[in-house]
């Protein structure tokens, strides 16, 4: 069985180079993602750019997706080497400053001293640092260390996200995400999401016009809004580092579960990130509880496992997403279709008064069922919007799913879609023949076989007299 769940790569400087990065892409890297928190806008234009080039050349369709730093509060610059934080010592916290040691440390934060209270715990980097606040006064605050380690550079600090008055997303953030715009981009990470509202504040225009906005789950105030925030989203980041350390690292698998299966219910890809192979930045092979939480992560059903630092500046970029791709082939041959479908049946939503999505989501599943009892060797859809493939992909059928768009933007929209082959198709399709014309264009392009039955829908108006955003047409074929 071919690998069905996607792979998002961060590029950075390990992966500048246009020869690893075709590397990366012909190992199987999906979609690529460009975080925006560190380095220049015109670098991270110039990084969308070559992967575009790579891809362009490689014949295969790649996602390019923009993280947007959001509202995240940073450290001072430690001095070179970084500085041991001592358990029980007293620290300074000084908004404004720009240096970080030991004993002080700078916080780009204006309104820090009024954001923190006596007795919050915060969390440094990735949270294995916390600290507690013992006092805050006009200037400064001051905190205990409560787990000490080693920090350097300039990490995050995390504030519980209740007490944050930054807006999401940022003025910086807009900025960014203009130039984007501008490039053509096909996603956008949203960081620390809190609401529904947070994704309306983006304002671009929907997808695939626009770019698909994806939330990243990580604070409390998301997991309370979890559902409004799914619906106002193109799909959802379960962003595990700081989520566990807002919540617990204990609530973490929980919630994981959670969040993959109501996207799934409503219709929207899911990407489970953080530390998923972070051995990798400098050893060969992953640990093999490292292996074991990306195989659970599909067994959750995901639709796309998340690479970062792994690829950004590890040492072999190409070897951690081969790896990845091996570990995903594996696990997907393993994946509990039968039960899965089951579950979905029972668990899957739509909207209460949107005729548009009901007929697509009976279609769908009618495709599924039929395309599964025939024994289909593939399922065939036609969809400008994408709406008709990610609805199919909920059900995480057996045979692959051919998802062909006359949009290029749609075309990368689709690199998140589990189990979905992302590919130009025509204009529209006006009449059976022109169905069946695609049919024949799968065969010529080595996707089936003569003699294969597949099932093929067609959605989002592209067949003459169909209605709206709805997917009403559904095919078997035999292929010729």
């Amino acid at each position: 069985m071919a690998r069905r769940t996607k792979i998002v790569a961060t590029i950075g400087p390990a992966s500048d180079d246009p020869h690893v990065l075709r590397a990366m892409v012909e190992a199987g890297m999906d979609v690529a993602r460009i975080g925006l928190a560190h380095g220049s806008l015109d670098a991270a234009i110039g990084r969308a750019r070559h992967v575009r080039q790579v891809a362009a050349e490689a014949g295969r369709a790649v996602g390019v997706l923009i993280d947007l730093p959001g509202p995240k509060v940073r450290l001072g610059t430690f001095p070179d080497g970084g500085v041991e934080l001592m358990d029980g010592s007293t620290i300074v916290l000084r908004p404004g400053v720009d240096q970080s040691t030991a004993t002080s440390l700078g916080v780009d934060y204006e309104s820090l001293l009024t954001d923190v209270h006596v007795g919050d715990i915060l969390a440094i980097g990735d949270g294995a640092v916390r600290l507690q606040i013992t006092s805050v006064d006009g200037d400064d605050a001051k905190a205990e260390v409560l787990d000490g380690g080693t920090v350097q550079g300039r990490p995050g600090l995390h504030i519980p996200s209740d007490r944050l008055t930054m807006p999401t997303p940022t003025p910086e953030d807009l900025h960014q995400l203009d130039a984007f715009v501008t490039e053509g981009v096909d996603m956008v990470a949203l960081s620390f999401v809190r609401s529904a509202h947070d994704i309306r504040r983006v304002g671009t225009e929907p997808h695939p016009r626009g770019p698909l906005i994806v939330a990243k789950i990580e604070t409390r105030a998301a997991v309370d809004n979890l559902e409004q925030i799914i619906v106002a989203s193109g799909a959802i980041m379960v962003a595990r580092g700081d989520l566990g350390i807002e919540m617990g690292i204990e609530e973490l698998p929980q919630l994981q579960k959670r969040i993959i299966r109501d996207c799934i219910s409503l219709g929207r890809p899911v990407i489970t990130a953080t530390q998923m192979l972070e051995s990798m930045i400098t050893a060969p092979s992953p640990t093999r509880a490292e292996v074991s939480d990306v195989a659970n992560a599909i067994f959750d059903g995901t639709s796309a496992v998340m690479l970062s630092a792994e690829t950004a500046v590890g040492v072999d970029p190409e070897n951690v997403i081969a790896t990845m791709a091996r570990i995903s082939t594996r696990a997907d041959a393993e994946f509990d279709y039968d039960g899965w479908a089951r579950r979905l049946r029972l668990m899957r939503r739509v909207a209460v008064g949107d005729e548009d999505a009901q007929i697509t989501d009976a279609m769908t599943g009618a495709a599924w069922r039929a395309a599964t009892e025939m024994g289909a060797s593939a399922i065939v859809c036609i969809s400008d919007s994408g709406f008709t493939v990610r609805s199919i992909a909920r059900f995480r059928p057996t045979m692959p799913v051919l998802g062909y768009s006359p949009n290029p933007r749609t075309v990368n929209q689709l690199t998140l879609s589990w189990g979905t082959t992302p590919l130009p198709g025509p204009k529209g399709v006006d009449s059976l023949d022109t169905m069946a014309q695609l049919v024949v264009e799968a065969r010529n392009q080595g996707f089936v076989r003569t003699g294969e039955m597949v099932a093929v829908l067609a959605g989002a108006g592209t067949v003459a007299g169909t209605r709206g955003q709805a997917t009403d047409l559904l095919r078997l074929v035999r292929v010729p």
